[in-house]
């Protein structure tokens, strides 16, 4: 049966995006399940592949910004765990782990030379990957890496609704790979759809956590564990094109039949480091 949603007409925005070449990507260390240090890694094949997604992003027109890759920083590519960014004020992260720790002032100096009013945090946070703007509402994954209080300070410092999701699955351990959002831009005013939407992963959250995702986003694509495990979720949506892993083929097809127009790019070789096409993606909100 076609719902109104399915026949929504889309709309592509101009989106401004932060990116990092994978110069330096290897796995040499081991702080998520999908990282093997004991396999090779080929880093070349990852800046080709990263090279296909900066490329696509500017052929759809939207801006790419550049930050320097660091020697010894490997998952600095996955540039949506470097801050999170509102109305041209950027919270920085603070890693969990040691091995990343050292991306947060390259991240915040950056910030700062951009422009962007800079807060460094107190609380333990990995950006946009635990962060992610639906319409005016910040959803905040908690349960592996970002900390509850980070949800707290962040409502805080950007004045919004915070709406926390605990995550269970530890493959699933940013909020980015178990939650797309599909509509960057909401409301008929500013060209959007009146209510922004999202795909998720239901098995990625706790009982309660579902149910406030199924009150919230009745409409919400739900996609398959199949779909999840290749990270199709960690995708980049302007409104219209939907970025997804070319293995996620259920979800490609649930795309289409909302109006979506997903585009297929394989980052293969970045999910040995357990990221994928939105980890490699910060999106850059200017002030308003």
């Amino acid at each position: 049966m076609s719902t109104p949603e399915a026949t929504a007409t889309r709309t592509a925005h101009h989106r401004h995006y932060l990116m990092c070449k994978p110069s330096h990507f290897t796995v040499s260390y081991k702080i998520n399940p999908w990282m093997e240090p004991a396999n090779p890694t080929d880093t070349a094949k990852a800046v080709a592949q990263w090279q296909q997604l900066h490329d696509l992003y500017l052929e759809l027109g939207h801006e790419v910004e550049l930050i320097e890759p660091l020697a010894g920083f490997p998952d600095m590519v996955y540039t949506a765990n470097g801050g999170f960014l509102i109305d041209g004020r950027a919270y920085v992260p603070k890693f969990r782990f040691v091995e990343r720790q050292g991306e947060s002032p390259a991240f915040a100096d950056w910030f700062r030379a951009a422009g962007y009013d800079t807060v460094i945090p107190e609380e333990v946070n990995e950006g946009e990957g635990d962060f992610l703007l639906v319409g005016d509402v910040i959803l905040a994954g908690t349960g592996f890496r970002s900390t509850g209080d980070s949800h707290r300070e962040v409502g805080e410092i950007f004045g919004r609704e915070v709406v926390s999701l605990n995550l269970v699955d530890p493959r699933f351990y940013h909020l980015d790979t178990a939650i797309a959002v599909l509509d960057p831009v909401q409301g008929t005013e500013n060209g959007g759809p009146e209510r922004a939407n999202i795909a998720y992963l239901p098995g990625a959250f706790d009982d309660a956590s579902r149910a406030i995702l199924e009150e919230r986003f009745p409409e919400a694509i739900l996609v398959s564990d199949e779909d999840g495990s290749v990270f199709g979720l960690n995708s980049a949506s302007d409104g219209y094109n939907v970025i997804i892993s070319p293995r996620a083929k259920g979800f490609e097809k649930q795309l289409r039949e909302r109006g979506y127009n997903p585009i297929m790019i394989d980052l293969s070789e970045l999910l040995l480091g357990g990221g994928g096409i939105k980890c490699c993606t910060l999106e850059l909100r200017g002030a308003n």
